[in-house]
């Protein structure tokens, strides 16, 4: 009989168990490594509870702090290895991805946790001082024997005490002090007959004066502060304060017992930890994280309203792989200096948000730079060289510009609005601007929330394949079938575009080849209709494929479609780019017809009718319609139209028009000699069951 397996750990259990790895060699805890495991597992429920709740506070993640102590996890490195622990695990668990602000708030959970924990760790020590203190009070009233014991003790625990001990008089100046209590002051000698409240940093002077006063007319018994003082050097020192009093034998006033914890390194650690957290390590910037809550921030207090500038360096990915990553981080930090320099007179804020893309708000006021003003004076700064291994190396940015938006937008609408409007700009080319555009970005969202919801609509059966006649311009038989995807209401050519976009362009065009030569080898196997090759036209991506010959071949195999009767045409432009040719000699090598679709008549691109294995260019659709917007039928394209064709005849090439939309347009193709043509004038597309009655035979 087989053991079961273990249920698998939670993501918890497995933050538990790295905190129990990393404070079990710091300090000694009366229990197994699984009891501590179970104990911790309690604390992390409790902080990721905390991160999740709403609305949110960090109170309850006090308790940690208290139970840590409560369980001995004290050591000198145990709060130093906690913190490293939870600040590098909760921003990247899984459950927590979900939580608004999640940098923040894991900060604010460490600052209460640490904070937490030195007071209990000080409440533990000054609670055994307390008690010592007030036994030996007590025993000074005994007798001589039981009072010498009790100075020997008082005097061990005062001398010995890591926490610094002051026993001032109630005007402040120390009567005794302990050696602990100079080191934390920075002292070399005698503290005795100083004021200790000179040594009150000044913005907490007046506050901890009042504190003490309070103690001494018995308005609190004592109290416990974290408060500045303030060293020999004149540095300040962060420490946790328990001030108390004690009276005379009459129960007068005396002097005031200070006891101080030296908190300066925890400070300095949570400090830069805040920073760590909210800033980019390499530049020193805002992150994405601290930069969305600066914003914020600005655009909610603004009056003049904001200008957000979002920049991307253009083509930074040669400088990495060409000069190497280090030369990139210089040329990164570089930027961060300039494009901090360009706003430092104003009220703003830069921030690395991405690994070459920046952002800028700016708070405007009467003497803020316009915005063209201001693209110029970062291109400035960008374009000033910088010299890695005596060659200057200058950067070009493109950036998308929102100027002055409502009040009422959120930062989620800020961010995606500049966003959207820099990928505007990066479509125009380099070192390139735009502001933002209503309407265009109505656009855009409309197609985007299309383009996403396009693989669900492939998953659940939404996008189909129609199939429009090929036909030969000399007599309007038909000679083929193009297979088209629709969706709804959107065509092939969207439907394309969409795929390109989203990258289901590959998936997508495997599916549109096998759905097709499926119907095909259907019809070819029914002796009513006559046979008709398949023709499929393949986007820029599609053309790249490295498996378009494999989606090829399995398709014919597994459909039993004829070789012959499958015609493949690849975009005439990912051929130029490179990548694609292969495919093309391939499929060619294959027994497949293959062509070019998209084709202009560039001289690149009739060069590739002699050095491509190809037999029919598909003219671009786009120059079909600017042909038939033109009434002139001896206009200058028209002419140059009806030259391309003969030079392409001359390469033994045939020529197909699509998008051919009306009878005159179908007569002048063929007056010019093109070969073939598809287009609504002879039929649009329609569904496998219609298509076929094309192809009936007589």
């Amino acid at each position: 009989m087989t053991t079961p397996e273990p249920p698998p750990r939670t993501r918890r259990q497995e933050l538990a168990r790295e905190w129990m790895k990393a404070v079990y060699s710091t300090t000694y805890v009366p229990m197994s490594s699984t009891e501590i495991e179970l104990y911790l597992l309690d604390l992390v429920d409790v902080i990721a509870d905390a991160l999740q709740a709403e609305p949110f506070t960090a109170a309850p993640v006090a308790v940690v702090g208290d139970r840590m102590v409560e369980a001995h996890f004290t050591g000198p490195d145990t709060l130093q290895r906690t913190v490293e622990v939870l600040g590098r695990t909760l921003l990247f668990t899984p459950e927590l991805a979900g939580v608004d602000r999640l940098a923040e708030k894991v900060v604010a959970i460490l600052g209460t946790l640490g904070a937490r924990f030195a007071t209990a760790m000080r409440l533990d020590a000054f609670d055994q001082q307390e008690e010592i203190k007030w036994a030996l009070l007590q025993a000074k009233q005994g007798v001589e024997r039981t009072l010498k014991v009790s100075e020997a003790r008082f005097r061990e625990v005062f001398d010995a005490s890591a926490l610094g001990i002051a026993i001032t008089d109630l005007e402040g100046s120390v009567v005794e002090a302990n050696e602990a209590m100079a080191t934390i002051l920075g002292g070399d000698g005698d503290l005795v007959g100083e004021s200790l409240l000179a040594r009150f940093h000044p913005e907490d002077a007046r506050l901890l004066t009042e504190s003490y006063r309070h103690v001494r007319e018995g308005v609190v018994d004592r109290f416990r502060e974290q408060r500045r003082l303030v060293r020999s050097d004149g540095e300040p020192a962060w420490v946790h304060l328990a001030v108390s009093l004690l009276r005379d034998a009459d129960g007068e006033p005396a002097y005031h017992v200070t006891m101080v914890e030296d908190v300066s390194e925890l400070h300095l650690m949570q400090k830069n930890l805040d920073f760590l957290l909210l800033h980019d390590s390499l530049t020193g910037l805002s992150n994405r994280q601290h930069f969305i809550t600066q914003l914020e921030a600005v655009h909610s207090r603004s009056e003049r309203g904001i200008t957000l500038y979002h920049l991307d360096l253009d083509s930074f990915s040669l400088i990495n792989n060409g000069l190497g990553h280090g030369t990139g981080d210089r040329l990164l930090k570089q930027t961060a200096r300039r494009l901090s320099a360009v706003v430092a007179d104003e009220d703003a804020v830069v921030a690395r948000i991405g690994g070459d893309e920046f952002a800028i708000v700016v708070d405007n006021s009467a003497t803020s730079p316009g915005v063209t003003t201001m693209i110029d004076l970062i291109n400035e700064e960008l374009a000033e060289p910088t010299f890695v291994d005596d060659r200057g190396i200058a950067l070009t940015a493109t950036i998308g510009v929102l100027d002055r938006p409502s009040p009422e937008w959120t930062v989620g609408e800020l961010l995606r609005a500049a966003n959207m409007t820099l990928h505007q700009a990066k479509a125009k080319g380099k070192r390139q601007w735009l502001p933002y555009d209503p309407h265009e970005d109505s656009r855009h969202r409309t197609w985007a929330d299309i383009a996403a919801s396009m693989p669900g609509a492939l998953e659940n059966g939404e996008i189909e394949v129609d199939f429009q006649p090929v036909v030969a311009l000399a007599d309007r038989s038909v000679i083929g079938v193009a297979a088209q995807l629709r969706w709804g209401s959107w065509g092939h050519r969207q439907c394309l575009e969409l795929a390109e976009e989203t990258g289901l362009s590959l998936p997508i065009g495997q599916w549109l080849l096998r759905h097709a030569g499926e119907r095909m080898a259907d019809w070819h196997a029914d002796t009513t209709l006559a046979a008709v090759p398949l023709h499929v036209s393949l986007s820029p991506m599609q053309s790249r494929d490295e498996d378009l010959v494999g989606a090829v071949k399995r398709t014919l195999d597994e459909t039993g479609l004829p070789v012959a009767e499958l015609r493949i045409t690849v975009n005439t432009g990912a051929v130029l780019t490179g990548g694609s040719d292969d495919n093309v000699q391939v499929l060619a090598d294959s027994g497949i017809r293959t062509g070019l679709n998209a084709f202009h008549g560039g001289q690149d691109e009739l060069a590739l009718l002699t050095e491509l294995p190809v037999d029919s260019v598909v003219i671009a659709g786009a120059d079909v319609r600017r042909l038939a917007a033109e009434p002139d039928r001896d206009s200058v394209l028209h002419n140059a139209m009806t030259a391309l064709v003969s030079v392409v005849h001359q390469a033994g090439v045939t020529v197909v028009a699509t998008g051919v939309a009306s009878e005159d347009e179908a007569d002048w193709w063929a007056k010019i000699g093109a070969d073939a043509a598809q287009g609504d004038f002879y039929a649009p597309p329609l569904p496998a069951d219609e298509v076929a009655g094309l192809f009936a035979r007589d």
